[in-house]
């Protein structure tokens, strides 16, 4: 066995936070997170650093805050400059692998001007975010972009399902009463099963490549990034998770015409998208989201095949797990379907960590309500490895000293982060703005949620009195002072961004005011 533990970073795509049963749902099944939960300790106030998947993930495998490290929306490339978990991990002898999904574009532009080659192993790495791709699959392979090589396509077929496209044709599609096939695309035919066998579905498939990944790594610690594509859409479910839900489960809207008083120009415009036209017709959620709590379900279910396997070949106990999430989903929550903006429903996320360490005792079964930004799980990686803590790099805190009760709330950060770049977006054209005029950031301390938009007024939520976020008060005379006071903390943020990465802090304090022991006698007379 390792004497590092194993580091096992599970992320689900779009599941929102409150989806689950230990952070209060009252009708999904989640029995394994839950038990997680118990066995380890749950952030309930954990926060993305950008809800959309592109972004939030390069936040996650740099520790950097999306306007640091530059790749703002999905497709944007990262720079090769960006060192990310297997530039760190690998050299603490880590096996540091992917199964699922990144979302990461690789610098093409940056790996041609250094002459790396893509498919050399160091060009395959910088390509693949620094994951060793064990099986890659950002899971969203439309009919006209699927590639020919699609590990899972193939893996259909040789289990009967045939076509160019098993993917969309039986994984996320379904057949009407009238035996035609539905493309799951369209949400009138989320409540149909799925055409795939519940065990060659997706999830399920995911988890088999995980286990396959774990099989192989023995004499060696390993971290796996196991990234899950649902309950992220097409929102389609194989049986028997397509019904275990129904209407009765679908909790009620958090959407009021009150709300939509005075609407801020952002919101306005991307309550004109289709996903949040659609989401606001009751209809749509009431078949919709039973399909979204299956999802969440069927991987729950598989997450304790994985969590069996480990204790099986007695791992388990050796490996800290990490349960978290990407970004939220609206679900018509503010008239809005997607994510993108910064209500809880999609800025909020899961963060549960169970380490089996003797020293994380004080945290197990604990809800710790402390602001958690997605960035901190980079560090506490290093720190569970021993590698240095690169504080001239990393924007996110070690969890550790939290997980092992030595770490004083009242000495955490005060404020927590989440960023935005809508310039792919409809929303941009309609409100007339260029494609560098788009950005929009939010800070919160808790008890106030203040969002800073480039070009219009903020919002202002009091999250105490209002957390259901239906009164924006930004506007309001009465609360002129807390929008100061939040729009200073956001400037002190700004100027606290780690631009100086390629020198230490320790370098520099090494080398302050000896330029004359090393012969540079400037200044002397």
């Amino acid at each position: 066995m390792p004497s590092k533990p194993n580091i096992l970073f599970i992320m689900a795509d779009q599941l929102r936070a409150d989806y689950l049963g230990c952070n209060g749902h009252p009708t999904i099944k989640t029995p394994t997170i839950d038990e997680l939960a118990t066995k380890g300790i749950n952030f309930t106030r954990a926060y993305t650093q950008a809800p959309v998947c592109g972004p939030s993930r390069m936040s996650f495998y740099t520790g950097r805050y999306a306007s640091s490290h530059g790749a703002t929306y999905n497709n944007v490339p990262l720079k090769l400059s960006e060192k990310t978990i297997g530039d760190y991990l690998r050299p603490q002898g880590y096996r540091v692998g992917l199964v699922g999904k990144t979302h990461m574009k690789k610098d093409a532009e940056g790996m041609a001007r250094l002459g790396i080659d893509p498919e050399s192993s160091r060009g395959v790495l910088v390509s693949q975010c620094g994951f060793e791709p064990f099986e890659r699959d950002d899971g969203l392979h439309p009919d006209q972009s699927v590639s020919p090589d699609l590990a899972y396509n193939c893996y259909l077929r040789e289990q009967g399902y045939l076509g160019d496209n098993p993917w969309h044709e039986y994984a996320n599609s379904g057949q009407d009463e009238n035996g035609d096939v539905q493309s799951g695309w369209y949400m009138r035919n989320s409540h149909l099963s799925a055409r795939v066998k519940e065990e060659h579905s997706e999830t399920a498939y995911t988890t088999n490549r995980a286990i396959d990944f774990i099989r192989e790594t023995k004499d060696e610690p390993w971290c796996l990034h196991l990234s899950y594509i649902k309950p992220h859409w097409p929102y389609i479910a194989p049986a028997p998770y397509h019904n275990m839900y129904s209407a009765d489960d679908v909790l009620a809207c958090n959407a009021t015409t009150a709300e939509k008083d005075n609407l801020h120009p952002v919101i306005e415009a991307f309550m004109t998208h289709h996903e949040s036209v659609n989401f606001s017709r009751q209809e749509v959620r009431e078949n919709v989201i039973p399909v979204y709590m299956g999802l969440i379900t069927q991987l729950d279910t598989h997450l304790k095949r994985l969590f069996d396997y480990l204790k099986e070949i007695g791992e388990y106990d050796n490996t800290v797990v990490v349960f978290t999430a990407d970004h939220g989903d609206y679900l018509g929550d503010h008239w809005l379907g997607e994510k993108e903006l910064f209500h809880e429903a999609s800025a909020r996320i899961p963060m549960i960590i169970h380490d089996p360490r003797s020293t994380a005792e004080s945290s197990r079964g604990v809800n710790d309500d402390r602001l958690i930004e997605a960035i901190d799980l980079l560090p506490t990686f290093l720190d569970i490895s021993g590698a240095e803590p690169c504080s001239h790099i990393l924007e996110g805190r070690s969890l550790i000293p939290v997980i092992n009760g030595q770490s004083d709330k009242t000495k955490w950060r005060r404020y927590a982060i989440s960023e935005a770049d809508y310039a792919w977006r409809e929303a941009r054209n309609e409100l007339a703005l260029a494609p560098d005029q788009t950005r929009a950031v939010m800070i919160t301390d808790e008890r106030w949620k203040y969002i800073h938009y480039e070009h219009f007024r903020p919002q202002l939520f009091d999250l105490k009195n209002d957390p259901q976020e239906q009164i924006d008060l930004a506007e309001k005379e009465s609360h002129k002072d807390v929008c100061v006071e939040m729009e200073a903390a956001l400037y002190d943020w700004y100027r606290h961004r780690k631009i100086r990465t390629t020198v230490s802090n320790e370098t520099v304090a090494q080398q302050t005011g000896k330029a004359h022991s090393r012969g540079y006698l400037f200044g002397l007379w």
